[in-house]
């Protein structure tokens, strides 16, 4: 049986790149983008799209059931500055929408699931170098919370009723193509963009605040690589640690001003610098390099090339 698979999420900055993706290798007709919201033109343009809105479980069983449905990249989320607005909305959305999705894996809807955990499950309290796969887990925001949360039930519904869900704790993802979405790391990105427009940048995030990044095309071959791995080959259910490099904001203007030398940086941390400070700093991912092969391909300079060359198009500079 051929795979057909669903992705919620779609216009979200993980969901455009990943449906791009998972488009070339199983085919336009047979990856349904959704979101509540239009998605990228060329994901709108590429395939089917459907309006879904991932409270509605109904819904989502619908299209499941349209398209015959294998598997389901559930990624959809309050992230963590924006959950902290709205703590009640931010609960809702992430875990209710988690249920719908496990509970359709339980019935035999779909056969795999892919749900995307944070390195926001983790706490003040874990060990922030090297962070291990297994250790203490206190998380201090609400997207944090419900990511761990979150971990236990896909592990719960795995052991239990023998779901095949997979799950990598993504570090801050890096990318030119979507804007920001509300996130903690989000000035790896806005950096980048003000470098350009305006050759500097204001930093919420104070100098020193090292933090795990990941450049997006390293992400999307981790998600594809964990939903392609042998079922024998995932030995953890809760979530894998995922890593690629780690660099604090002043790191990232020493690597701008390679290309733009004049490019200057400010400091004015605001009420997201106490979230960064309660994540870890460098992460451990042995296990998932060592349970199925995972490996990124890009350090910060290689980033910072791609992302200034790429955005340079997209901003008509």
């Amino acid at each position: 049986m051929k795979d057909v698979i669903l992705v919620l999420g779609a216009s979200g900055q993980i969901g455009t790149e990943l449906v791009l993706n998972l488009r070339q290798t199983y085919g336009d007709s047979n990856v349904i983008a959704s979101d509540i919201k239009d998605a990228h033109p060329d994901v709108m343009a590429s395939g089917p799209f459907e309006s879904i809105n991932v409270m509605d479980g109904n819904r989502i069983a619908e299209v499941v059931d349209k398209y015959k449905v294998t598997q389901v990249y559930h990624l959809v989320a309050m992230l963590s500055a924006t959950a902290e607005r709205m703590p009640e909305k931010g609960w809702a959305l992430n875990m209710e929408s988690l249920f719908h999705v496990l509970n359709l894996a339980k019935d035999g809807k779909i056969q795999k699931v892919y749900w995307p955990s944070s390195i926001a499950c983790f706490g003040p309290n874990t060990p922030k170098q090297n962070t291990p796969q297994h250790t203490i887990m206190e998380p201090s925001t609400v997207y944090g919370i419900s990511k761990q949360a979150g971990e236990q039930w896909c592990n719960y519904y795995h052991h239990k009723y023998g779901v095949d869900v997979r799950s990598i704790r993504y570090p801050g993802i890096i990318s030119w193509k979507s804007e920001p979405g509300g996130g903690t790391t989000d000035y790896a990105v806005e950096i980048y963009y003000e470098a350009l427009r305006k050759g500097e940048y204001t930093s919420f995030l104070d100098k020193g605040t090292m933090l795990p990044m990941m450049y997006m095309p390293d992400a999307i071959r981790a998600t594809i690589g964990l939903m392609d791995a042998e079922a024998e080959k995932v030995k953890v259910r809760t979530s894998y640690n995922l890593a690629g490099i780690s660099f604090a904001p002043e790191h990232v203007a020493e690597s701008i001003q390679k290309f733009i030398p004049d490019f200057k940086l400010d400091f004015e941390p605001d009420f997201r610098q106490q979230i960064a400070n309660s994540w870890p700093q460098i992460i451990d991912d042995t296990a998932a390099r060592t349970d199925w092969g995972w490996a990124h391909e890009y350090d910060l300079d290689k980033m910072t090339e791609d992302m200034l060359k790429n955005l340079k198009v997209k901003l008509g500079l």
